[in-house]
């Protein structure tokens, strides 16, 4: 339970608050929840920070922000999302205490703004082009200039001060020209879910026969509840569950070259293309009680020569190519000049009475159209939706990297060399208060703020590690400090992956295994996270309420 303080910034205040639902879906040990609806008593299997978001009633405002900004970032990159509320919540909290130790609101924006730059500035120093990415990845042991990131700050003639200057510094040791394998790449991009990845290697191998080539708009999912999870399998074509009934009609056309009608809607006679307003003025005084009735004849006279499958859009568009067909808005514009041909169709596998549908039907095409689809599994119904998840999860994160060319070295690395630049600029600007002017952007309370930051990503470190289960808050804490503290300039990436991984220690395989981010992802997600403080910083600034002219000029105001 979190307690706001109503003399405080209260919007900084719920999104820190929101942000403690992330913490158990950090890092690779992601622990599942139960989300119970008080009013139906039903409830939802969930394991991630989104998932929660959507089962969730959020009647504030900053609630509703923080959904908006999840959705949006995960309609995008589809991973991410729990660090970039996490962040969010961190970077809050050191905006509170900067408001507490009584930094000016416009101050804490700027010096925060210039944290940012500095972390995304190390992004773009430490991230390891794919081609030097070698089969067998060796980032350990790399070698960091304490020099290359931090540079005393100088008045210019602006009234800002000189951006972090870097050296060409590389986490790849030894270059090479060696390409390296999708799989190798994948591998480091797993992130404790090595089954969901492989079967994305599985999908690039169906699509294309030359290496690193990834098309993950032509991938689908096919889940099927009430199977074992190790059936999970890639196949070529599109499939869909289909009823007992339609998987009748199916095995009678299974081995025919078939006709396809593409209809961008659903069948019913009461339906307008999303383009199409409905006229002014007119008002819907009554509905026939038949209506029902009225559908089923209109669909039972549209489908009498069809076999009806729903598919996304995304399916549509790619039959289109393949097939030759006209896609539509209503059945009634169909003719023989819309229809495509050489459609395959046929049953896939039978599971028995464990799942709704007892089918599932593989809709393919004699053109290759590069269509490939996940059939993913899972005996629990309640975990098919995260089992869903973390399939785009990988890949997304594989179809971002092959678009950056390169990756950044993970398992906390590239946070840890985050936080040292921020100390070490922190101690610089320290160290010349005395000659920095207060009223330039900076001020004299960016070392301060820098710090904060510094110590977000230190508990976004610290959580990730407590989720292996082989450390406590304050041991997790303690292991990150002595780490900065004993800092060389010299990363092992090695160890740091056992530090967040939940591995045995002792496994032979952990030695040699390397944990990579997605540097456009990671950049993504810090943005995101910092612009969400921003707002509502600033709103809890400027939105001021319960206040009358008489205490208009007094420093206690209650914020929104």
């Amino acid at each position: 339970i979190t307690i706001i303080n109503q003399r405080q910034h209260v919007g900084l205040q719920k999104l820190s608050a929101l942000s403690a639902i992330t913490t158990q879906f950090l890092g690779p040990t992601k622990n599942y929840k139960f989300i119970q609806d008080d009013a139906t008593g039903e409830s939802t299997l969930v394991s991630s920070c989104r998932r929660v978001l959507e089962n969730l009633e959020l009647t504030c405002a900053v609630g509703q922000l923080v959904y908006e900004t999840i959705g949006a970032h995960h309609d995008i990159y589809k991973t991410g999302s729990g660090c970039l509320l996490f962040m969010a919540g961190a970077w809050s909290r050191a905006a509170l205490e900067g408001l507490h130790r009584g930094i000016p609101t416009g101050q804490i924006i700027s010096a925060m703004a210039e944290g940012m730059d500095i972390c995304l500035s190390v992004c773009k120093q430490c991230s390891i082009p794919l081609q030097e990415l070698h089969a067998t990845p060796k980032v350990s042991n790399a070698h960091l200039s304490n020099k290359a990131f931090v540079k005393d700050p100088k008045l210019k003639l602006s009234r800002h001060f000189h951006e972090p200057e870097f050296e060409n510094t590389s986490l790849s040791p030894h270059t090479t020209s060696d390409t390296p394998e999708l799989a190798d790449i994948a591998r480091t991009l797993s992130h404790g879910c090595s089954d969901a990845m492989d079967l994305v290697v599985k999908a690039s191998q169906i699509q294309f026969e030359q290496d690193l080539t990834f098309d993950v708009d032509h991938i689908f999912t096919c889940l099927l509840p009430g199977s074992a999870g190790d059936n999970a399998c890639m196949l070529p074509g599109c499939i869909v569950p289909v009823s007992p009934e339609q998987a009748v009609i199916t095995h009678h056309l299974e081995g025919q070259d078939l006709k396809m009608a593409l209809i961008d809607g659903d069948l019913t006679s009461t339906f307008r293309h999303l383009g199409y307003n409905k006229p002014k003025r007119l008002k819907q005084v009554s509905d026939f009680a038949s209506s029902q009735n009225q559908d089923e004849d209109w669909l039972e006279s549209v489908v009498r020569h069809c076999l009806s499958l729903e598919v996304k859009f995304s399916v549509l568009k790619s039959l289109t190519i393949s097939t030759g067909a006209i896609l539509v808005s209503y059945a009634t514009q169909l003719n023989s000049k819309c229809l495509g041909n050489g459609v395959n169709v046929n049953i896939l596998k039978d599971f028995g009475n464990k799942s709704k549908c007892e089918a599932a039907l593989n809709i393919s095409t004699i053109k290759k159209n590069g269509l490939v689809t996940a059939v993913l599994t899972s005996c629990v119904q309640g975990k098919s939706q995260s089992v869903e998840d973390t399939f785009w999860a990988c890949a997304y994160r594989l179809h971002w990297a092959l678009h950056d060319k390169c990756l950044l070295p993970g398992g906390g690395v590239t946070e840890m060399i985050c936080i040292h630049q921020l100390q070490k600029q922190a101690q610089l600007y320290g160290r010349s208060v005395p000659q920095i002017n207060p009223r330039t952007a900076a001020g004299p309370y960016t070392g301060v703020v820098l710090q904060l930051m510094a110590d977000g990503l230190m508990d976004f470190m610290s959580s990730v590690m407590v989720n292996t289960g082989r450390y406590s808050k304050v041991e997790a804490r303690t292991v990150v400090t002595e780490q900065l503290h004993d800092w060389d300039g010299r990363v092992d990436s090695v160890k740091f992956s056992k530090m967040f991984s939940d591995d045995d220690p002792g496994d032979s395989d952990c030695d040699r295994r390397t944990i990579c981010d997605v540097l456009l992802v990671k950049q993504e997600v810090w943005r995101r996270a910092l612009d969400l403080v921003f707002l509502i910083l600033q709103t809890d600034a400027e939105v001021i309420t319960g206040v009358d002219q008489k205490r208009a000029g007094q420093r206690d105001l209650m914020f929104l």
